[in-house]
């Protein structure tokens, strides 16, 4: 079912910028302007297979665009989403679109340093642009990729306050001496893969936890997990959630048939009302607002002994 919030639109131009990654350019079949969004923001993408995949938006936006532009990675260890992207969209081809959302926003600073992983560069190539476009005079970057062939954008990052590192040729890149002396006036905005983000949390834990900003591309796995009970609202069914099992999972094997597409905390397929309890949220699609009274059930648990929960017409109305 297409949700309110979705749009459809047509992908007018596709092209492979490196072997692995294409970009996509969306737009409204009828011209008309798209939801306004800033540097940062991310839309959902019901791909023609089905599935759903949250994907940045690559160019800085603004009030009123015309198109929404997305880079997507094929992952061939993945669930599929990434290939039917690559395989079954041509210029043509009508995809629904959710609304942009923003969880990664750029906030105002003196300085700021941005670290790129991999297909990480699509927020902070929003980001960048729009700061120098507009003469921010300290925007550094460091683009850390595995050779220059795996570089989307590759030459756009040539200027004496970026370094692109490739691992192929160079091995890792020591992050400390860039981040060794905190400074209250640079903001950290670091988007990549896992390792990276762990060693950028790692290595920033003396500085203030306001200016770093991490994007993740999936929910955040390695915290600690603890049971709890599930109580399903509709009946009062009571389901134990041991450690290893999602509440996703633990719903199902009970019976209750939730529906659910990237079961990585990124789409909000699986997303649930939250009538009592407390949630310890991992997930990285609901915004601020949306956490007061949902839980996506595929990585997200619950941080009380029990949590009520329910379909999402069972959300509480008594909320501001």
């Amino acid at each position: 079912m297409r949700s309110l919030s979705e749009l459809r639109l047509r992908v007018s131009e596709s092209a492979d910028l490196t072997p692995t990654v294409r970009r996509f350019v969306l737009k409204d079949p009828g011209g008309s302007v798209l939801p306004a969004h800033e540097p940062g923001a991310h839309v959902v993408i019901t791909t023609p297979a089905g599935h759903k995949r949250s994907y940045s938006l690559v160019d800085p936006g603004g009030a009123e665009p015309r198109e929404y532009v997305v880079c997507v990675r094929r992952n061939r260890a993945g669930r599929g989403g990434s290939a039917s992207m690559h395989d079954d969209v041509v210029v043509g081809t009508e995809l629904l679109v959710s609304a942009p959302v923003n969880r990664f926003r750029l906030h105002p600073s003196p300085r700021y340093l941005f670290i790129a992983g991999g297909i990480g560069i699509t927020p902070i190539r929003a980001m960048v642009r729009r700061l120098r476009a507009e003469g921010h005079p300290d925007v550094r970057v460091l683009y850390l990729t595995q050779s220059a062939a795996e570089t989307p954008f590759l030459q756009e990052f040539d200027g004496p306050q970026d370094t692109v590192h490739h691992s192929d040729d160079h091995g890792l890149l020591d992050l400390w001496p860039h981040l060794a002396e905190p400074d209250d006036d640079t903001r950290i905005y670091c988007c990549g893969p896992a390792p990276l983000m762990q060693a950028v949390r790692t290595l920033t834990a003396h500085w203030r936890a306001s200016r770093i900003h991490l994007e993740q591309f999936a929910a955040d796995h390695t915290a600690i997990s603890l049971p709890f009970t599930a109580v399903w609202a509709p009946d009062g069914l009571r389901v134990d959630v041991p450690s290893h099992l999602s509440l996703l999972d633990a719903l199902r094997r009970n019976g209750v048939p939730v529906e659910s597409s990237c079961e990585a905390g990124v789409c909000g397929t699986c997303r649930l009302a939250v009538l009592a309890g407390e949630v310890e949220h991992r997930d990285s699609v609901l915004t601020d607002g949306e956490r007061r009274s949902s839980v996506v059930a595929c990585v997200s648990r619950a941080a009380s002994a029990e949590l009520v929960v329910g379909p999402r017409d069972h959300l509480r109305k008594d909320l501001p």
